[in-house]
């Protein structure tokens, strides 16, 4: 059981393995968060979530307002919308912060800020009136994700809960350097995270929830406590710094005690993680009608000039962004995301997400290497690992390319949170194999499931 000292909730419950890396923090963690300015031309992604990619629903020369419905498709799909209004100047193929490209609805910006029709807000009473279903059905058309960087589509999230789940988490662990975006937001806006999630209390129907913070945001978690009611059965549950706390099968053993199995998802122990920003984007939908248009993205790093913490509308390039911060050399590695999980840019034309959490720009003396890396034997990766997973030996694996190893050393289990690669005194490229290797092992289930089906 949780002990209370000074205010601060003190769990019982600490994860296997995880690193103290350097939190640089402070470059922008006093940085209130400023609307950034609308750019001339937004690129649109029609894929900004795990599922299928959206199918256009505008083309070249449309004139579009803020908020219209540009994107959607059936399945495990969310909508996209355009964040501003103006005209369809190209519906094709555009680079994409994964790494790969994507069909892109390209705007030009008409800076008239033209709010689509369909977008109506609603009254205390109106939302109240709102069933759990209806509620899924307002989240669903806001285009609403794991903004925390998973990008699940957060209807199908709920509605797979329903039932299922007795513990209600929110994240606002934000265990990456540099990021500071949900600390920020849950200082400036705590009665709209708050609010979102009495929305996913009432369609889960449940009467307790944690709001799950870690002990180096403690104005963010005076402030969400300054406007939560008691009688709302929500607690501010203050953790131990420690990373990867954030990542989701951590937090539900630092919060429950309960372990997520193998291959498994939080709802098989009862419990829904959901993003700080997540909860912030459901009351903006269901109070305000307001798809995810807009999100706070830290840009920060170590050659930042001015680092910030700014409300970008979606599809603004991270050019633009990295202008408004300014370096002091040029950039070494760029980011989407943290120093830990963050994916290295190819290209910096491309566009904020919904998953954009932070762009973070790092300068030369992050540049090192080795050449044709050994691993020394030391055990420290295996020491290190959140996932009680044993990195040497999927290292290994992915390089032989051996699908039975790979699945014998439960490869697919990775986190990808790099504690290991953190922590290697050999500098080898752990998490760059497992990646390679799961990829692998994906290629080998369709090649499987196409010779079944045939």
């Amino acid at each position: 059981m949780p002990r209370i000292l000074k205010e601060v909730t003190v769990m019982a419950f600490s994860f296997f393995g995880g690193i103290h890396p350097k939190e640089n923090k402070w470059y922008a963690e006093d940085q209130k968060i400023l609307d950034f300015p609308e750019p001339d031309v937004l690129v649109i992604p029609m894929s900004q979530h795990i599922g299928a990619p959206c199918k256009p629903l505008v083309r070249k020369g449309d004139t579009v307002t803020m908020g219209q419905k540009i994107g959607d498709n059936q399945g495990l799909c969310v909508p996209v919308h355009a964040s501003v209004s103006g005209t369809v100047k190209a519906v094709e193929m555009r680079a994409h912060a994964n790494g790969t490209t994507m069909m892109s609805v390209v705007i030009e910006n008409d800076h008239l800020d033209i709010l689509c029709a369909d977008i109506k807000p609603r009254t205390q009473a109106e939302a109240d009136a709102l069933t759990a279903e209806e509620l899924m059905g307002v989240i669903r058309e806001a285009g609403i994700v794991g903004m925390g960087g998973a990008t699940f589509p957060t209807h199908v999230k709920l509605s797979s809960g329903i039932g299922k789940v007795d513990t209600i988490i929110v994240n606002v662990s934000e265990c990456e350097p540099y990021i500071v975006a949900d600390d920020r937001l849950c200082q400036e806006m705590p009665e709209k995270v708050v609010s979102g999630l009495k929305i996913v209390m009432k369609i889960l129907g449940l009467r307790q929830a944690h709001i799950a913070i870690e002990d180096n945001k403690p104005t963010a978690a005076k402030m969400l406590r300054r406007v939560i009611d008691p009688a709302d059965g929500i607690t501010v549950d203050v953790l131990p710094a420690r990373y990867p706390q954030g990542a989701e099968k951590q937090l539900i053993y630092a919060i429950t005690g309960r372990e997520v199995p193998s291959g498994g998802l939080p709802a098989a122990v009862g419990c829904a993680v959901f993003n700080a920003a997540t909860c912030k984007a459901i009351h903006d939908a269901v109070y305000d009608g307001m798809p995810l248009i807009r999100r706070v993205v830290t840009v920060s790093g170590d050659i930042v000039m001015e680092p910030k913490n700014l409300l970008v509308p979606i599809g603004t390039s991270f050019n633009a962004l990295m202008e408004a911060v300014g370096h002091s050399e040029n950039p070494y590695k760029v980011l989407s995301g943290g120093p830990m999980m963050g994916i290295t840019q190819y290209d910096l034309n491309v566009p904020t997400t919904k998953g954009t959490n932070a762009i973070t720009i790092l300068g030369r003396k992050n540049k090192y290497s080795v050449e044709d890396p050994h691993c020394i034997r030391c055990g420290k990766c295996v020491d290190v690992c959140p996932m009680k997973l044993m990195p040497v030996l999927m290292y290994k694996a992915s390089q032989s390319g051996n699908v039975d190893e790979m699945k014998a050393v439960h490869i697919m289990d990775c986190i990808e949170c790099g504690c290991c690669a953190y922590t290697c005194p050999a500098s080898v490229p752990l998490v760059l194999g497992f990646r390679a290797g799961k990829q692998t092992l994906r290629e080998a289930a369709a090649k499987a499931k196409a010779a079944a089906n045939t």
